[in-house]
């Protein structure tokens, strides 16, 4: 048995179930983000059938995980917001499934765009909620919080 590998597996799963949902969202944007420039450094390698496996693999990551922010949107909530994160999220998934199909790294490039604009605005949108409540006094705390901010949009 492996305890290196035993130890690193627990502490990974010890820190995603401590996190707030707002910064898990964040996590899986730069999974994501990881897995399609892993993706990207694939199309390079000259060996057919490494190129192959390693573009695919990544690939089908990064799916799973877009797969994942898309499923946990909370469509209820009011605005537009929920639905343009879902057509953003079905998008990228269509991008990156023509990129493995196809074989086509430009469709890789778009679905990065998307999700690094994604993942930037959400980070922000994170930083200002904790700049708001490190501000406010210990009684007069907002009603929003990190948390309710990720699991407003999402339901992580």
């Amino acid at each position: 048995m492996n305890y290196s590998n035993l130890a690193s597996k627990s502490y990974k799963t010890a820190s995603i179930s401590t996190v707030s949902p707002g910064k898990l969202i964040l996590m899986l944007y730069d999974g994501a983000l990881k897995f399609m420039h892993e993706a990207e450094l694939g199309f390079r390698d000259k060996h057919f059938v490494r190129r192959n496996e390693i573009v695919n693999n990544n690939l089908i990551k990064a799916q799973k995980i877009i797969n994942e922010l898309q499923n946990s949107l909370d469509l209820s909530v009011q605005g537009d917001l929920p639905k343009t994160l879902n057509d953003l999220y079905e998008y990228c998934f269509n991008r990156l499934e023509i990129a493995n199909v196809q074989k086509r790294p430009q469709a890789v490039k778009e679905a990065y765009a998307v999700i690094s604009d994604l993942r930037s605005a959400w980070a922000d949108m994170l930083q200002k909620q904790n700049s708001t409540e490190q501000s406010a006094s210990p009684t007069q705390r907002p009603a929003s919080t990190a948390n309710s901010a990720g699991s407003m949009l999402h339901s992580a």
